[in-house]
């Protein structure tokens, strides 16, 4: 009996964190024939050089006992981190599985909105996120099916991360309390932050994870991250993590707190139960070309109950302390938004996606038209 064959399509290296939990529950599975594979990795440089990097982590990912994929096959299901080219995957059981929160930024909208032909079987982290994909009227021939949040289940796996281990790893002291730096590329406060997130810190460890597009000249230029690396050899608390370490969960494990603005990664933070810093935005600036915002929920309304805002850089201590010893009325409000957030926090997403998915490949009524 021939194998059914699944390709995990990625753009981006730092997509791989988002489908890790699921390539190896199907993996698991003998009945299926996975593939990957990495097509947008590239390293732009002064915006007129293009160092292809895909194939360097292909051959990575071969390597490490994966099966890659250049695309040239067909396949029964693919699942892709964001909308694509429909047509190239005709009679195909098309699966977004979003490589972030779903409903942070308002691109994922426009883009299925663009892409009003093909029929895509999208995978939601909760009921929020359902709301706003229906509300935002981008479906048209696809689906949204309520699953969790696959990304996130290593996080919930007894014994996954050594606390100890990973801080040592990092040259960082398992005594002090730790703070993540995550900002988003765009919009971001990595340049508001950029002196005070190091001073702010000097009593713990202070981890900081750019935004894999900070590091590769496309859509930001390398200033961004070159701003953190200079600052480092002054401040021995601090360390930066470079792009091919490229799953942040690891990192949430060991932080006590994490500070960020309007990145995924705010949201990913409270499904850990722990409270974060949040550096308010002027949402009224925020807008693409067309005037339409750039993120779905004011970030200055976000989490409001349960996160700390700030609305200054020298506010930022102030605001780690605060979300080191938060009161009880945020604990509470923090766990309301979980619940409305995210479905069934438990670890087991991936299981209830493969589940779904073999349920719709199954019925064979939902794959892509030719």
């Amino acid at each position: 009996m021939s194998k059914i064959k699944i390709l995990f399509k990625m753009f981006y290296l730092y997509h791989k964190t988002a489908y890790d939990p699921l390539i190896e529950v199907f993996r698991s599975d003998p009945r299926y024939d996975v593939a990957l594979s990495l097509t947008h990795e590239n390293k732009h440089t002064f915006g007129i050089f293009t160092r292809k990097l895909s194939h360097e982590f292909l051959k990575k990912f071969e390597d490490q006992g994966y099966r890659v994929s250049d695309e040239k096959e067909e396949f029964d299901i693919v699942v892709v981190p964001d909308v694509v080219n429909e047509s190239d995957f005709d009679n195909t059981l098309l699966c977004l599985i979003y490589h972030g929160i779903t409903f942070t930024k308002t691109v994922t909208f426009r883009e299925l909105k663009k892409h009003r032909t093909g029929r895509y079987m999208i995978f939601a982290e909760g009921d929020y996120s359902v709301q706003q994909l229906h509300k935002s009227g981008c479906l048209f021939n696809s689906e949204v099916h309520k699953v969790g949040y696959p990304k996130m289940d290593p996080y919930f796996k007894k014994n996954q991360f050594n606390r100890e281990e990973i801080l040592l790893s990092l040259g960082l002291n398992p005594e002090k309390k730790t703070v993540l730096f995550a900002p988003t590329y765009k919009p971001t406060c990595a340049y508001r932050l950029k002196d005070e997130i190091f001073e702010a810190t000097k009593n713990y460890n202070l981890i900081i994870k750019l935004h894999h597009y900070a590091w590769r000249g496309k859509f930001v230029r390398h200033s961004q991250h070159k701003i953190f690396v200079r600052r480092l050899s002054k401040y021995s608390h601090a360390v930066i993590i470079p792009p091919d370490d490229y799953s942040i969960l690891p990192l949430m494990a060991v932080a006590d707190t994490l500070v960020s603005e309007a990145s995924g990664a705010v949201t990913e933070f409270l499904a850990t139960g722990k409270i974060g810093v949040i550096y308010n935005l002027d949402h009224d600036l925020l807008k693409h070309s067309d005037g339409e915002p750039l993120l779905t929920i004011d970030n200055r309304e976000f989490l409001k109950d349960s996160f700390v805002h700030i609305n200054r850089a020298n506010e930022l201590e102030m605001g780690i302390e605060q979300a080191l010893s938060p009161t009880e009325e945020m604990l509470l409000a923090a766990k309301r938004d979980r619940e409305y957030f995210f479905y069934k926090l438990d670890g087991k997403a991936s299981k209830r996606v493969k589940a779904e998915i073999e349920r719709l490949y199954k019925e064979g009524t939902h794959f892509n038209p030719v």
